[in-house]
């Protein structure tokens, strides 16, 4: 049976934008997409759970129709759409043609009348027909088999609207819907009802008449006060009547038969969904549906078996001196992991798997030699992972030539998901399932029942993956960014996944006291906001309580306007308070910072290994700059400044076996790398005489001997200096201050008389990002910036930000990344067994063993300092001592 599926877009993605908080879901380059995530978020839903065969999208043009015509009143009123919304239609329309989803509109009707009217061709077709919307019209349209799915909560709850709920929610049926609204009115239309009259007497009065015909008929014999009102108001109701009769047959130019669900297109879904940084929801539409249009000429054909005992090295003899693509099968994370498979292929196709714990002795022989041999070239797809479960099995690997999703990465530096699957389809146009482009199998593999389908899966994966990195490195190289590839990317591959299987040593002990101690302070600031409210004891973590009492109850001055009542965020309280002072704000504000302390504490709590380490995982492909990324848990999270965070940073301290922790960092390197990039003389003098740099600069803006600078003087250039490299304007830099944007404006002005280099290379690197499309670092490292030329002007206001960030964050991440392997291919050179454990931002923490303190210093200070040639020195700062804390310097 043939199943339509009818959406009212504009209605449901705004619905989804007042659902989802705005703040939260935008881009990097600023667009909101609230609206947008929500809306797909549930049509993925509906689709799952509906199985539509036919769908299609209704939108409205403009609020100019034919009602409006007729009723110049016609939803007048309304609130103006917020900013935050604007934009997010085309967006969504965008998504829907990804996804191969019609959507229409027509000019003069509304979305409710699109929907009517191929509601009516589905009926007349046979079809069971679903609407999905948040407007009660459609209620109108409900019969046997027509059904409404109404958002009672946002857009994730949704009410099946039948004939019996219609009834017993409204006291008629779908048939006579029409005629109640036109007695009671609608307020979202701007449609008055007659005064006095409410649901239940309009059901009264359908009920004994028949339908709104027959009420007009009979409307003198209706007493009371509410039959005189309506006497006074029929005109009003017979009009109503008529504006919210919906259409069955505008002049649409499509058909349900049109509207036949197709697969949709893979390639046009990961640019977009990447654009939009819709990661999670990405995963969940493919997680979700197995069907996607894909342009490929086949699946990956591989000759190869499950092999018997001792066939391993006669394989490998015969395979083994070329490139051989790898897929390892296995279990890794928390600084451990074990291999149960090795899936191994050539460019030819020939493949073969072993499962490792069957391995005879001479077999694992042959691999570990295999493995260990750097002159035999390897590609792995993700190999982090694999490369942390092989050494922790006893199998390291060596001579990783190309790791495929870091050769994608460094192609697509902003895509949000890097699966070998999907690369396939991408840059092969192959299918790893087996498919070809019709949907039938291929029998890539002519497997027994009895063989093992891991041993399948891997070899077509080893397959995938040698056969994707030619590809990619042709790409690579197009990009100019081959020596980065080589010489940092892949072999920082290897350092991290050393990193974390050393992992750092944590004071179990102190760290739950820690814990004890911020869930004190939890419990002391909760108190204190109860007591500045008369002890009412509301939740400080739900917004409508907070709301009540800020802004009823005190009487506080309005925040910001949001659908569900002012805001109630950080930043907004932050500035209630600093204009307030209230005992109340400042209470809440305490009980925020010390819950979030209490949280971070707790997940490290439930990170240490059976080691009594904790062993974070980074990540090399999440941040387009290259910065390298920390997570479960997050150590990049942890404050650096505060007293807070000094103490958690207390908790890690040096292991058993070692004598004492070093943190190794640059001193102000991104202001160095845009001293060095824009070539100003001023900067560039400022560095090489080991001034200190905002004394320097604060006596060039204020014209004042280096020596008069006074700490506000040198506080306002610091922010100011570090604020240009991330396109701060002159407001940010008021608020940032807490000056007049007037003086924050002539700062900058006064900077960039001081300091014309600067202002040169900002507007230069700006332009010709524009003109080629990305940016690049002092490695070559590029980021895409489409949106440089984009119509919405706060896209692209944010991405000329970016442009101007880019190149300086970039660079400083490259040059710590070569830093940390120059360090390590040091210390493995040597005789020392000092490791490096961390890299947080622009530090290296490392464990240094007994009596090898001087020479480690020495060693870092050396490697680190040579790490890259520039117009201006690096200067690295070392400390050493028991905890993390006290190696901060």
């Amino acid at each position: 049976m043939s199943r339509l599926l009818l959406l009212d877009g504009h209605s449901l993605a705004y619905r989804a934008f007042f659902a989802l908080p705005a703040e939260n879901f935008s881009t990097s380059t600023g667009q909101h997409t609230n609206g947008v995530y929500g809306f797909v978020a549930m049509l993925i839903n509906v689709l799952r759970d509906e199985e539509p065969t036919h769908v299609a999208v209704a939108f409205d043009v403009s609020r100019a129709t034919f009602r409006s015509a007729e009723y110049s009143d016609y939803k007048a009123g309304r609130s103006a759409t917020p900013d935050a919304f604007s934009g997010q239609i085309p967006l969504l329309q965008e998504v829907l043609d990804a996804l191969n989803i019609t959507h229409v509109q027509l000019d003069g009707y509304e979305a409710d009348d699109v929907i009517a009217t191929l509601t009516t061709q589905g009926q007349d077709a046979g079809m069971d027909v679903l609407i999905c919307s948040g407007d009660r019209d459609t209620l109108q349209l409900i019969d046997d088999r027509t059904t409404v799915l109404y958002p009672k909560k946002g857009v994730s709850d949704l009410a099946r609207m039948t004939p019996g709920a219609v009834t017993e929610k409204y006291g008629v049926g779908p048939d006579r819907y029409s005629d109640l609204a036109a007695l009671v009115g609608e307020t979202s239309d701007n449609l008055p009802g007659v005064p006095g009259v409410g649901p239940k007497t309009a059901a009264k009065w359908l009920n004994t008449h028949g339908d709104l015909e027959g009420i007009v008929a009979g409307v003198d014999q209706i007493g009371g006060k509410a039959g005189q009102s309506l006497r006074d108001h029929l005109d009003q109701v017979l009009r109503n009547r008529r504006l919210n009769a919906l259409v069955r047959d505008a002049p649409i130019d499509v058909g349900v038969t049109d509207l036949e669900r197709r697969e949709w297109d893979r390639e046009k879904v990961h640019t977009l969904f990447d654009s939009l940084e819709f990661r999670v929801l990405r995963d969940r539409l493919f997680a979700t549906f197995d069907t996607a249009e894909t342009e490929v000429s086949g699946g990956i054909e591989v000759d190869g078996s499950v092999l018997a005992e001792d066939e391993l090295a006669g394989w490998l003899e015969e395979n083994g001196g070329g490139r051989l693509g790898v897929e390892v099968v296995g279990e890794w994370g928390r600084g451990a992991g074990e291999v149960t498979g090795l899936g191994l292929a050539t460019v030819e196709g020939r493949a073969a798997f072993v499962s490792v714990p069957q391995l005879s002795p001479g077999d694992e022989a042959a691999l570990r030699g295999w493995l260990e041999d750097a002159e035999r070239p390897k590609v792995l797809h993700d190999a982090k992972g694999p490369l942390l479960a092989l050494a922790s099995s006893g199998l390291p690997l060596t001579g990783l030539a190309v790791d495929t999703a870091i050769a994608a990465y460094l192609v697509r530096p902003d895509q949000r998901s890097y699966d070998l699957t999907d690369l396939a389809v991408r840059h092969l146009g192959r299918d790893l399932s087996g498919r070809d482009e019709s949907g039938q199998d291929q029998g890539m593999l002519d497997f027994t029942a009895d063989d093992d389908e891991a041993g399948q899966g891997a070899m077509t994966r080893a397959a995938a993956a040698v056969e994707l990195a030619a590809v990619l490195e042709e790409q690579v190289e197009e990009t100019g960014g081959t020596r980065l590839m080589r010489e940092v990317e892949m072999p920082v591959v290897g350092v991290l996944a050393a990193m974390e299987t050393a992992g750092i040593a944590v004071d179990a002990q102190a760290l739950t006291t820690l814990e004890s101690q911020f869930a004190a302070k939890v419990a002391t600031a909760q108190a204190d906001a109860w007591a500045a409210i008369d002890d009412e004891q509301i939740n400080l973590g739900s917004p409508k309580q907070l709301q009540t009492v800020l802004f009823d109850t005190l009487g506080l001055p309005k925040t910001r306007k949001t659908k569900t009542g002012y805001t109630t965020d950080a930043d907004a309280l932050a500035d209630l308070y600093a204009k307030t002072e209230h005992p109340f704000l400042e209470a809440l504000l305490r009980h925020r910072d010390a819950t979030r302390l209490r949280v971070t504490v707790e997940g490290l709590i439930k990170s240490v290994a059976d080691d009594g380490r904790i062993h974070t995982t980074y990540q090399q492909t999440i941040a387009a700059t290259g910065r390298l990324s920390s997570t479960d848990p997050n150590l990049q999270n942890i404050p650096i400044r505060t007293e807070e965070g000094r103490r958690i940073r207390e908790v890690f301290v040096v292991g058993p076996g070692f004598e004492t922790l070093m943190s190794a960092d640059y001193s102000q390197i991104e202001m160095r790398v845009m001293a060095h990039l824009s070539g100003d003389a001023g900067l560039i003098e400022a560095f090489r005489t080991g001034e200190d740099l905002h004394r320097f600069v604060g006596a060039r803006v204020f014209s004042v001997a280096p020596e008069d600078v006074t700490p506000p003087m040198r506080s306002k250039v610091k922010a100011m200096s570090y604020g240009l490299a991330y396109g701060l304007s002159a407001f940010g830099l008021s608020k940032q201050l807490g000056i007049s944007t007037g003086e924050a404006t002539g700062l900058m002005e006064e900077y960039f008389e001081r300091f014309g280099g600067v202002r040169d290379y900002l507007d230069e690197v700006v332009d010709r990002a524009r003109a080629t499309g990305y940016t690049e670092t002092m490695l070559g490292r590029r980021r895409y910036l489409p949106d440089l030329t984009s119509d919405n002007r706060q896209r692209r206001q944010m991405a000329e930000r970016m442009a101007l960030n880019a190149p300086i964050q970039g660079s400083a991440a490259d040059i710590m990344k070569i830093a940390m392997l120059r360090v390590d291919e040091a210390l493995t050179a040597s005789d020392l067994t000092s490791r490096v454990l961390l890299q947080v931002h622009d530090e290296l923490v490392i464990e240094v063993a007994t009596g090898e303190a001087a020479r480690v210093e020495e060693l870092v200070r050396g490697e680190m300092g040579a790490a890259i040639d520039m117009d201006v020195p690096l200067d690295v700062s070392i400390g050493l001592g028991r905890t993390w804390h006290d190696a901060a310097h």
